[in-house]
């Protein structure tokens, strides 16, 4: 499935909208890299490893990458 972007100009947007953009092409091309990872053969999983705050009621949950590598035949 292919899904394709049409990019608004920043200028335009209030800021809160600006940095929905971001995170949303950001998730959009972590996505893209996983379906390549799991395409050449390796699984992939995103963990919450904190949770950032910014002292007046707004957060984000920061997540890291576990990969891994598919089993090699005949390891002993």
């Amino acid at each position: 499935m292919s899904v394709e972007f049409k990019a608004v100009a920043a200028q335009e947007l209030p800021e809160q909208d600006r940095a929905i953009n971001r995170v949303a092409d950001a998730v959009h091309r972590v996505n893209e890299a996983i379906q390549r990872a799991v395409a050449a053969g390796v699984s992939v999983e995103l963990v919450r490893v904190s949770r950032h705050h910014d002292g007046a009621g707004a957060w984000g949950d920061q997540m890291i990458p576990l990969v891994r590598a598919p089993a090699t035949s005949g390891a002993a």
